[in-house]
């Protein structure tokens, strides 16, 4: 009896692995279609574009690095006088380098070809409620951490009494990064732009790249603001 339960149980997990494998060929082989499509249309090249690649690279790159040099040196808050004040600074900066970044990446897709599949009302409505579902996810974050919550202000010694889950932190871990995809998505599809497409793979793999690096350095942050104040008690 034994034996065949298990028996029944290993041809079981065998073809939910084949059949997990052969489902993973396909959408391998369906994602590299749809990416080669996308590339027959995009000029890597254009300097629009160049521009565009490289404001999304340099964008969480800039805030990562001047972040974590003031949480190990605090020169930026005694050159402003103020941790605050120094949070402000930063968080000025951040917004404009993003109004450039949205510029660039509006400019790659004004550059390049649009695509006649998602030239269309249909599409068009489809990415204009990304957009609007993208813009909740933003302002929604914003409020919820406020100005210094947003702007690394932890980094500063800033600190909130416990990190933040009411919405949309409740539904979705780093709401203002993929709502900001949702943008950057909805704004393409809008354009009926491959461009514009591929340039919000980027900005998803470049943010990607951003949360394992920051998310880990957050928690200590936290978890030693836990520790201290659980000593002092």
């Amino acid at each position: 009896m034994f034996f065949s339960f298990f028996k029944k149980i290993f041809i079981y997990v065998f073809w939910l692995r084949w059949v997990l494998v052969v489902a993973r060929g396909i959408f391998v082989e369906a994602d590299l279609c749809v990416m080669t499509r996308l590339l027959g249309y995009v000029d890597p090249s254009e300097p629009h574009f160049v521009a565009a690649v490289l404001t999304i690279a340099f964008n969480p790159l800039f805030w990562n690095v001047v972040a974590r040099w003031e949480h190990k040196t605090r020169k930026l808050s005694r050159a402003f006088g103020s941790p605050h004040l120094a949070c402000y600074t930063l968080g000025g900066a951040i917004l404009l380098l993003n109004v450039l970044r949205s510029h660039c990446f509006t400019q790659a897709m004004l550059s390049q070809p649009r695509m006649q599949s998602l030239d269309n009302p249909l599409a068009y409505r489809v990415g204009l409620a990304l957009l609007g579902v993208g813009g909740v996810f933003v302002l929604s974050s914003f409020l919820a951490l406020g100005f210094t919550g947003t702007f690394l202000g932890d980094y500063f010694g800033i600190l909130k009494e416990a990190r933040v889950t009411t919405f949309p932190f409740s539904i979705l871990d780093n709401p203002m990064y993929w709502g900001s995809t949702a943008n950057y998505l909805g704004w393409a599809i809008m354009h009926a732009s491959p461009a514009g497409l591929l340039l919000t793979t980027v900005v998803a793999l470049i943010y990607t790249v951003a949360i394992l690096y920051e998310e880990p350095f957050t928690a200590e942050i936290y978890r030693q603001k836990a520790s201290q104040a659980h000593k002092r008690s």
